[in-house]
């Protein structure tokens, strides 16, 4: 099966790092699963994801406890820690949560790290399928700078490919649908992890579950989109992305760089939206735990930029606390109807803090986004001309909802916008 066929168009999710770190309970994972369902399916969202160290009994926050020991089966495959997922008991890992999540209409996702355990290697562990052990796959020298849970895998290695290949087996038979792969897009001490990355995109496809594949973190280089698209779904342009006003108008840097690159199967990821209720034992981000440190302005200018570029959203708060402001910016349907449909999204020009990027649906409405940067309101236009209209068009303004009049191929669309804010607008 061609592995673009399991995102035909941008994720839209949820995910438990920007709230709970790598301590995030099965009752938080249920929680939220159920605010999903019951307030944001309507709308597309469908992805429920389990971030970082799941199978660390001990984890209490975003701070990573160094070399602990971490639940795993007999086949070198880290397992769910009981004390946190009580569903895992009995051998039954992930299938009881992933069970639970599509009872209720949503998709099941889980956060891996690139490699084997170091606690798997040094024991010399078995791997399924193979006479290798995991010390003759394990590539010490290896590692990632900032968890001590694995290490790298040696893709020349006999075994490495069964090893890869247990692991997803295993998460189809827990029902997972979206796997977030990271230490592998980028690194700060090597290169992309290209050998590692075709592993893992052999092993689902030999797995016979279609599950997306999330690259993390960035930034991805772009002289390597085109080996990315080849073998995932997802990948990170971007380190972790938080609510501070210099990395979101860092991201239309990266988007400019990465325009033109988002195709059906195949989306550059500006990272997680860091909105509403975050950081409640995520001490990342430079906060505790606190409601996003964005104005409104700058969630709309967020919100603006990652729909009309295609990225994946996916959002980082606590689902249940969001008040009516957070909740609407997820609901707008014509937002997420232009994110879902659109294509071409590009940069029409950036003149000093006067910012314009726009998008189309083939045969349909076309969309304008004008942002300010700057620290002034400011009146920000672009031309019929610029924008290639083939005719006259009447203009919504899509988060107020307001008329605007009608722009001519000869005219211009013009807004007072402010500071660090945005408006978008639908031609039709």
């Amino acid at each position: 099966m061609d592995h673009r066929l399991a995102a035909p168009t941008p994720p839209l999710g949820w995910n438990s790092w920007d709230c709970y770190g790598a301590a995030v309970t099965e009752a938080e994972i249920r929680g939220n699963a159920e605010y999903m369902a019951e307030r944001l399916k309507d709308y597309g969202w469908e992805y429920v994801v389990v971030d970082i160290q799941w199978y660390e009994p001990g984890a209490v926050s975003s701070q990573y406890r160094k070399f602990v020991p971490l639940e795993m089966d007999e086949y070198s495959r880290l397992l769910p820690a009981v004390n946190r997922f009580p569903s895992a008991a009995g051998g039954a890992g992930f299938k009881p949560l992933a069970d639970y999540v599509h009872g209720l209409g949503l998709k099941f996702g889980i956060h891996i790290m690139r490699g084997i355990p170091r606690q798997a290697a040094h024991a010399a562990t078995a791997i399924k399928g193979t006479t290798a052990t995991a010390r003759d796959i394990a590539h010490p020298n290896s590692i990632c700078p900032w968890n001590t849970d694995m290490y790298g895998v040696d893709a020349s290695a006999e075994g490495a490919q069964a090893y890869y290949d247990s692991l997803f087996e295993l998460y189809a038979e827990w029902g997972v649908d979206f796997v977030k792969v990271d230490d592998i897009a980028a690194s700060r001490l090597y290169d992309t992890h290209l050998p590692e990355i075709g592993l893992i995109r052999k092993a689902i496809d030999r797995c016979g579950r279609p599950m997306v594949l999330s690259l993390s973190p960035g930034p991805a280089p772009v002289h390597y989109a085109e080996e990315l698209a080849g073998l995932a779904n997802m990948w990170r342009m971007t380190d972790d992305f938080w609510d501070r006003w210099e990395l979101l108008l860092d991201m239309f840097d990266r988007c400019e760089s990465w325009q033109g690159r988002a195709r059906p199967g195949n989306w550059p990821d500006c990272d997680m939206l860091p909105l509403g209720h975050i950081g409640i034992r995520s001490v990342d981000g430079g906060g505790a735990d606190r409601w996003t440190r964005f104005t409104r302005d700058e969630q709309r200018t967020m919100m603006t930029l990652w729909s009309l570029f295609r990225s994946p959203l996916m959002f980082g708060g606590e689902l249940r606390d969001n008040d009516d402001w957070t909740l609407s910016l997820l609901t707008n349907r014509e937002v997420l109807a232009m994110h879902r449909d659109s294509d071409g999204a590009r940069l029409v020009f950036r003149e000093g803090d006067r910012v314009v990027w726009t998008t189309s649906v083939q045969g349909g409405a076309a969309y304008v986004a004008l942002f300010n940067t700057g620290e002034t309101e400011l009146e920000v236009s672009v031309s019929g001309s610029e924008l290639a209209l083939g005719g006259s068009a009447s203009a919504t303004e899509l988060w107020s909802g307001e008329a605007w009049g009608t722009v001519e191929p000869g005219g211009t669309l013009a807004a007072s916008i402010p500071p660090h804010g945005a408006k978008l607008f639908k031609l039709s």
